[in-house]
């Protein structure tokens, strides 16, 4: 079916039940951010291919809301459908909960599943109806109604997480809960959020391409731990030590019956950013404490193990990334050199490097132009060739035993303008001031976000996602609750503490021209304790030459200049002895001290 004819028959179905309009979310009973092919109703319904948006259908009309790094990709993937683009986060843009009571009359209904609506959501979404004196129904999967050929569960498999890579037990993981757990005086506390779990549990598996995570529940008391999920994706082995550690198993979905089942006037801890409204709705006789999810924090904050772990990683990473360009730079103008080859090749020299597992996410490999979207990727039937002159953009990941890495690099080919010079030393200049900053522990990460943007504001530009992630351990390459963005203020928990990792990545688009971001990941170290407090700094934890012939050496002071070549001779430091023949000399080349004009 097209999209027009999806979007008919779901219109069908709504006026069968009386429902004015469907709401869609990109979203999962987990609310994790890459879904499962399931629970991809959003995109099967609209054409739309972004990992971030939601869909409105009315009977008359639709829209899709998502951010600026997919408003190009969107409107391509858009045009004909009949769905009006929203390009979420400009001024003139409402929100969708506010787009839709706005235009529904009194009485009305208005649909959302709310097996995939986080708790937090659901209350706008009530919220915003009641004002408006509508009907909100959460009991409809609409999409599910309509589309036929709907994938099931994935079926991957789990493995448990061994010395040294584990770096704490299941028991301290568990020990650990339960004191925050009797802290909050809760005798259960309820968990829907996969990297959570895995976390917990000392897991990892392969039900979401590119994220080592499994279809899970779990419900942990004070005693007891149930891990919900299909038994078939463990082993015997793995089984006996998850009894051994006192875990039940229980089917994936069972756990309706298990919150139904919490006695009444338990209390029962749950995230409501990351517990959903339908889930929730089960406890019915639970008095429900909310807060975030202690393992949430727990995770972000890598101990002293891991982080060694971490490091050895981004010396294994920096190694393959250095065989990757020694061959890109020898093959220019020799062979045929894609986007999707770029994707190829990365991935090979990762996987030759020890304990490598995946990527951590699709390859962003984007020339010129495509540059411009950040979420950019190229397909068999959409890519471009690496001919000429311009700027190549590239965003790249590995997952490994010992840690997650996530890079981006802009790299030139052919003559360099004066104007892609200027933005990307603006970029740089941003990921400098960040990388060198000082500051009190526990700062709201926000606070730090203008360090970065900066001398890109100083040239009249700006970009639209934020300058950092968190990033996890062997774990999901998105990971909270730390976000540098003045766009994340609302989140009291997004805090920048010592231990944790984050991206940094400044970035500079200009449309139908060029795109340029510069990312390294950083580590939260402690720096010094004053008469004012305890004051954090970053450690800069990935290890890969950024290309200086790109860059302004004017626009650059003395202080930057200094940090650019102490950086190039850690990275030379580090990876030499993993790398031979071309790749070394590449290295070598590419770490060459700059020099001020």
């Amino acid at each position: 079916m097209s999209v027009a004819e999806r979007l008919e028959k779901l219109r069908r179905v709504m006026r069968q039940l009386g429902v004015d309009a469907c709401v869609v979310p990109t979203s999962d009973p987990h609310l994790s951010e890459y879904l499962p092919d399931r629970w991809q109703a959003r995109e099967w319904l609209s054409g739309f291919t972004g990992s971030a948006g939601t869909l409105v259908v009315c009977s008359d009309n639709a829209a899709l809301w998502t951010d600026s790094r997919y408003w190009e990709q969107a409107e391509a993937e858009l045009q004909g459908s009949g769905i009006a683009l929203m390009r979420a986060g400009q001024g003139n843009v409402s929100p969708a909960h506010v787009w839709l009571t706005q235009r529904l009359t009194k009485g009305q209904c208005i649909a959302i599943d709310g097996n995939v609506l986080s708790v937090q959501a659901g209350r706008q979404w009530r919220d915003a109806c009641q004002a408006a004196e509508l009907r909100l129904a959460l009991d409809f999967d609409l999409p599910g109604m309509v589309w036929e050929d709907r994938p099931g569960l994935p079926r991957g498999s789990i493995c448990e997480l061994h010395a040294p890579w584990a770096c704490r037990s299941r028991q301290e993981n568990f020990r650990a809960l339960r004191e925050e757990m009797q802290r909050r005086e809760v005798q259960w506390h309820l968990m829907s959020a996969l990297d959570d779990i895995a976390w917990l549990f000392n897991l990892r598996g392969n039900d979401i391409p590119y994220n080592p995570v499994f279809l899970a529940h779990a419900l942990v008391g004070m005693e007891t731990a149930t891990l919900f999920v299909d038994e078939a994706k463990l082993g015997s082995a793995l089984r006996q030590s998850l009894e051994k550690d006192g875990v039940s198993l229980a089917p994936y979905a069972a756990i309706d019956a298990a919150l139904a089942g919490v006695s009444q006037g338990d209390r029962l801890l749950v995230d409501p950013a990351r517990v959903t409204l339908g889930l929730l709705n089960l406890a019915v006789d639970a008095a429900i404490v909310e807060a975030v999810n202690p393992a949430h924090l727990f995770k972000s904050r890598k101990n002293a193990a891991e982080v060694a772990n971490i490091r050895r990683t981004m010396e294994e990473d920096g190694a393959a990334l250095c065989e990757f360009f020694a061959w890109f730079e020898s093959a220019l103008g020799k062979e045929r050199i894609t986007e999707l080859t770029i994707d190829e090749r990365i991935t090979a020299a990762r996987a030759r490097r020890p304990n490598f597992v995946s990527p951590s996410f699709g390859t962003i490999a984007a020339w010129r132009a495509n540059g411009a979207m950040p979420h950019y990727h190229a397909t068999e039937q959409a890519h471009a060739v690496i001919d000429g002159s311009g700027l190549l953009l590239i965003d790249s990941g590995g997952q490994y035993l010992g840690g997650t890495t996530d890079i981006t690099r802009v790299v030139p080919v052919g003559e360099v303008s004066a104007a892609e010079k200027r933005d990307y030393t603006a970029v740089l200049k941003g990921m400098i001031a960040l990388s060198r900053a000082v500051f009190p522990a526990g700062l709201p990460a926000y606070a730090l976000d203008s360090l970065a943007r900066a001398p890109i504001w100083a040239l009249g530009a700006d970009y639209g996602h934020g300058t950092g992630h968190g990033v996890g351990y062997f774990m999901n390459v998105h990971e909270g609750p730390q976000s540098i963005s003045w766009r994340n203020t609302g989140n009291p928990h997004a805090l920048m503490l010592e231990g944790m990792v984050t991206s940094n990545e400044p970035g500079l688009y200009r449309p139908g021209q060029w795109g340029i971001r510069i990312e390294n990941l950083v580590l939260a170290t402690a720096h010094e304790s004053t008469e004012f407090g305890d004051f954090l700094r970053f450690e800069t934890l990935t290890l890969c030459p950024i290309d200086t012939r790109c860059i302004s050496v004017e626009m650059l002071s003395n202080e930057e200049l200094a940090w650019l070549n102490d950086y190039h001779a850690e990275v030379r430091r580090r990876l030499q002895g993993l790398v031979s023949g071309d790749a070394l000399a590449w290295l070598m080349c590419r770490t060459e001290p700059l020099r001020a004009s």
